[in-house]
């Protein structure tokens, strides 16, 4: 080989450059104004190449969104291994990896729960899905806790789904405090979301649920305050 010559760059590599320009550019400008010749520009090369790899911006943003999601689904699920530790170890090292990785990845973070929800059901889908992935993964952790932990076998399967639904809805709220919020660690954010949510798990599958009040009591109280 001639001293002139360079080795090309594989194209596997070169599509996860521009992805990379992507993640950050969406991130930080937002869908609407992010630009191709700027995505191009990061990342080293020309904007006809960018289109000859992704076809169009809408695409390149839908390749960004499935990336993204895609490994925050598997630091999750790699996380919460190995299957063998008891639900809650489990869940807290589940917590720990989603924290983790929202941190250390925050531009595909925001290009997640902020950009891709708000621009388009195409977009808003595959969070969707990724996300329903993370529901069901939590749920199973919950109801394996409840049937093997010595609590409440018969916990019912929407409880659970609903219980799964709100820790996770929890955890996405957290991780955007916790990336605005100087001196959070993961662990610390992980922490705080098992205080808050296990003690109560705890209780309701020892069959030990908070229970409402009557309506027509909660209603009474609210005349007579009236």
């Amino acid at each position: 080989m001639g001293a002139g010559k360079t080795k090309r760059m594989p194209r596997a590599v070169r599509e996860q450059q521009m992805l990379d320009a992507a993640v950050q550019t969406f991130a930080r400008r937002g869908y609407t104004a992010a630009s191709m010749d700027e995505i191009a520009e990061l990342a080293g090369v020309s904007k006809p190449l960018v289109y000859l790899y992704l076809n169009s911006k809408e695409d390149l943003f839908t390749a960004v969104v499935r990336r993204e999601a895609r490994a925050l689904a598997e630091a999750v699920r790699a996380g919460a291994r190995p299957a063998g530790e008891p639900a809650d170890r489990q869940l807290w090292n589940g917590l720990r990896a989603f924290f983790t990785h929202t941190a250390q990845h925050p531009d595909g973070w925001a290009v997640l729960h902020l950009q891709a929800r708000t621009h388009g059901e195409r977009f808003a889908a595959e969070v969707a899905a990724a996300r329903e992935e993370i529901v069901a993964f939590v749920t199973q952790l919950i109801a394996a806790a409840a049937r093997d932990a010595h609590r409440d076998p018969d916990l019912p399967e929407r409880e659970v789904a609903g219980l799964a639904e709100a820790l996770v809805g929890a955890a996405e709220s957290l991780a955007d405090w916790a990336g605005a919020t100087p001196g959070v660690t993961a662990r610390q954010a992980a922490a705080t979301l098992m205080n808050f949510a296990w003690a109560g798990l705890d209780d309701l599958m020892r069959g030990r649920p908070w229970i409402p009040p009557e309506d027509d009591a909660g209603e009474g109280a609210a005349v007579r305050a009236g």
